[in-house]
Parts: structure tokens; sequence; C-alpha cells
């Protein structure tokens, strides 16, 4: 059986005078994307780029990123989109386990990525630049050559591209998704272009249901699986049009594209919808033109969908997902929305609960989850032992402790190496944190164990202020306060930290291992 391949997808009949991309000050046509995309792969093409090979990708988000994009999968090759936040070391450290000898690389990085490479760069030897400036002269590096990729020699295609995929040969790896390192050292997770087809027929048809001329935005960038779906995969697989912004999406960033392009649907994770808030009481947000809004990446706190909801009129439908999934497996839904829960099961996904023991968890009664369903990943690139404990008879350990009511809502615990006993008791990050959040003087906070006076564990709370006008002892009382009125003894933070910022993946995944870490080390 036949798999359309994403080209063939994307770029069907009918399509080519819409709309596609919004950029800057471009309005790109699917058929000039098309184009596009066709002379991204005449350039690989020369390059001998071959089946099974991985390329890597460091572009913002941008039309040039969807165009390699789809033209290193439609050569058979696999795109690796590696993200543009982290450090020169850490892009290295993917570049070298991916594998790839060739890297297409935005002019603007280059100093930082090339010229303190000094020989760690193992496996690479061709660079294509896209250049944003004038007169760009890209550095020497030894054994890498560097062309800009607007100048590069350019080879024709042959009759078979795009290239197809029947049978066992439609689950061959299209392209790797580093996970966001939330819990340590990110691990490439293999994605066939059946997966990306899979997610849009279930969350996007059954959460998003796109409309003619509705308008795609995402804080979330594109090489990360959820801004890949939101990006990406949903608006071009669908007919729509994506917005994309180079720049880093800081509240004024994303005021000025609402404003601007008038986005009809924005996904976001928690964070980022805080401090839109924030941003909103000071400057006022223009989201006149938003009908849905989609949070994912942690657990959305129900204050804060409540009070975008009750601002702008507009839903925040929380979900959970995940680079092993591609996308969402579970989510709130528009005509049923449930601040505090991550929704209901979607449809061809499904979901169990297993206790320590691996044994089935009690009805009502928090588990580990697991998930099963066709857009799955194959695996971690090169890592067996990891991809055994993840991947396990179709099922795949998600790492997140959950809860699920008699009505199928499903409630987020937090994860299941972040969660700790207290007096014996199991306490949830997740759901302490969503207390504190509460207050007004708390723009941040995150929660972990520690240990009291006598050794025993307890709940630390590191806090971001957000209100000055009161000390840190005096915060610390009301927050006392406040976790003494709703919250069993155990689970209220013994103590409190006061930071002034919070260790966050590029995804805006709080790193709470590496909390844990400073306060082995006393270095709070």
């Amino acid at each position: 059986m036949k798999v359309p391949t994403l080209f063939e997808a994307i770029f069907g009949t009918g399509r080519d005078s819409r709309a596609a991309v919004l950029y800057e000050r471009r309005e790109i046509a699917y058929a000039e994307l098309r184009e596009e995309t066709i002379r991204a792969a005449e350039v690989l093409r020369a390059l001998d780029v071959s089946a099974g090979e991985p390329v890597t990708i460091l572009l913002h988000d941008s039309p040039a990123f969807i165009t390699c994009f789809i033209a290193i999968q439609s050569l058979g090759a696999i795109a690796v989109p590696i993200n543009m936040a982290l450090s020169a070391a850490e892009q290295r450290l993917i570049l070298d386990d991916c594998t790839a000898r060739i890297a297409i690389l935005e002019a603007d990085l280059c100093n930082t990525f090339l010229t303190s490479a000094s020989g760690s760069l193992r496996r690479l030897k061709q660079l294509l630049i896209v250049n944003q400036q004038r007169d760009f002269q890209p550095p020497e590096v030894q054994g890498v050559t560097s062309t800009l990729f607007s100048a590069a020699p350019r080879r024709q295609l042959d009759p078979h591209f795009p290239a197809q995929s029947t049978g066992d040969s439609a689950r061959n790896p299209s392209f790797i998704l580093y996970t966001s390192g939330s819990t340590g050292t990110p691990k490439g997770a293999i994605h066939c272009q059946a997966d990306v087809l899979y997610t849009s027929e279930t969350f996007c048809k059954e959460v998003l249901r796109l409309r003619e001329g509705d308008r795609l935005f995402s804080s979330s960038r594109l090489p990360f699986a959820y801004g890949l779906g939101n990006s990406f995969s949903f608006p071009l697989l669908n007919g729509v049009t994506t917005i994309l912004c180079r720049e880093k999406p800081s509240p004024e960033v994303v005021g000025r594209i609402f404003s601007r392009f008038q986005p009809t649907i924005f996904f976001a994770v928690p964070l980022v919808f805080k401090l839109l808030l924030e941003r909103h009481r000071v400057s006022p947000l223009d989201c006149s033109s938003l009908r849905l809004c989609i949070s994912a990446g942690e657990a959305l706190p129900a204050a804060i969908g409540q009070e975008w909801q009750r601002t702008f009129g507009v839903p925040v439908l929380d979900g959970i997902g995940s680079t092993e999934m591609l996308h969402m497996w579970m989510s709130n839904h528009e005509s049923e929305v449930r601040y505090g829960s991550s929704g209901k099961l979607l449809r061809g996904y499904a979901a169990r609960l297993l206790d320590q023991q691996g044994d089935p968890a009690p009805a009502g009664e928090e588990g580990h989850l697991w998930v099963k369903g066709a857009s799955a990943a194959s695996g971690y690139w090169q890592r067996p032992e990891a991809t055994a404990q993840t991947f396990v008879d179709g099922w795949v350990r998600t790492g997140d402790l959950y809860q699920c009511d008699a009505d199928g809502f499903w409630y987020h615990m937090g994860r299941s190496d972040d969660c700790f006993k207290s007096s014996g008791q199991w306490v949830s990050p997740v759901e302490v944190e969503g207390i504190l959040i509460r207050h007004q003087g708390v723009s941040a906070t995150a929660v972990v164990e520690d240990f009291d006076e006598h050794g025993l564990p307890c709940a630390c709370a590191f806090v971001v202020r957000s209100d000055t006008t009161k000390s840190n002892h005096e915060l610390e009382a009301s927050l006392r306060e406040l976790t003494a009125g709703v919250l069993p003894r155990f689970k209220c933070p013994r103590n409190y930290l006061f930071v002034a910022e919070l260790p966050y993946t590029a995804t805006g995944k709080i790193q709470r291992f590496k909390l844990r870490a400073r306060l082995r080390a006393h270095e709070v």
C-alpha cells in the first residue's frame, strides 16, 4: 500500500494560489513554496545526498526551514532539525550524535557555531549557509566546505522524486527530533512521514477542526514536535496558512504578530501565556482575531487558563504530547474544557496507568502513564538500551504520573522522576505549583524534593517574584498561609527559596533536576 509523501500531501491540486506562509513582509503561495522546495532538493541532490542519510537543519522558523525539511525527506534522506536556542556546544553534540555530514546553517549562527568548533565536528563535511546578510563571508573550518545555499550547484531531480514509501519502506526513518532535555541529555526520536499524517488525522481533525482562512501561529519553534505540528504539518497538510517568525517569541514580538498577522489559532506553553497576561496588564494585546488557543509542554495551571479566557474570551485547550509520540494524544476540546486537566484521550490512541510493580493502577488512583498510537517513534537514534526501556510491545512509557476521573478527564500529577514522598505519601510538584501560582506576588515557581533538619523528605518551593513591594519574609508568610488553607500538611512546602529565574528547556519545561542539583550543592 502506497503512503502519500509529505511533498504530495502538501502540494496537492487546487492549492497553488492559496497563502501557505506569512513571513516578515512576504506572503508565499503554495505554488511558490513548492518551487522553493524543488530548488532545495536540487541543491542536496548535487551533494549526492543518499537514502537514509541524516542531514541537519539549523535554521530559524522560516520558509527555508520548511522547504529544506520537505526536500530532505523527499530524497529519502533523514531531516534532523536542531534547536537554535541551544548553545553551540549542545548543537554540535547533537550534530555528532546523528552522524550528519551535511548541515544547513543560518548565516547568523556561523561565527558562534564554527569558530569555536576547534576539531569537534568529527563527521561534518559540508555546510550550506542560508544567507540573510550582505557581503557575507563564511568562516573557514578545516575539513569543512562552506557554500552559500543560494549559490550552490544544483542537479536535476530524477523521475522518482519524491521518493515513494510503500509496504515496509513506509516506516523508514524520515526525520529525527531530539527531546528537550528536561531530564538530562537529549535523545533522538526516529519518525517517518506517516507519523506526521497521523497526527493531522487525529489531534488536528478532532481538536483544531481547521476552517478555510485559518492562520496558525506558534510561539514554540519548528525543531520541536509541538511546534512542528503547529507551524508545519497542521496548516500545510490542510491547505491553510502558517505564520512564521524568526525572532525569539518574546511577549513584545508575539503582540506584534497578533496585531500584524491576525492569527486565528495560537499555540504556546504555559509560561508564555503567563508572560502575555502580565504584558497585557501594562500594554493591551490585540487578541481579537483568535478563536482558539492551545497549551502543551507543561501542565497548564488552572488559574492561568481561567484568567486568559476571562480576559480575552478565548479558551485555552491544554493537552499532553511528547517527542516520542510526535504530538498530542490527549487534549481538552473547545466544547468541553476542564481547566487543571489534560482533557480526554483522543480517538486513535490508547492509554493505561500502571503502578510501581507494572500492574494496572486501581481506578481513580494515580499511575505511570503509557500510551499507544500509530504516530509513535520507532525508537531512539543509536540508543538501543533507552529504546528498550521506553518502547515496549507497542506501548510508549511517557515518564508521567496521571490520574483519570470517572468522566474520562486525565490529570497530570508530575513527571515520574519529579514526584517524591513526604510523610510516606506522594507529593506531585505540579499540584503544589498550581496553588502557589495563584498568588499575585508569584511570577513563576517550581517545587522539588528537599530534606528537613532531620534528613526527612519535604517539599521545597523555588519562587520567582512578581511583587517587589513585599519582602521575601512577607511573601513567604503569605504563601504558607495560602498553601495551608488548601493542601494537606505533607504537601505544603517546608522551605522557600526566592530566585531571579528558573531553568527552562527551550520548549518551556522546567528543568527540576537542575534545581535538585543546586540544593545538593548548597548553591542557593
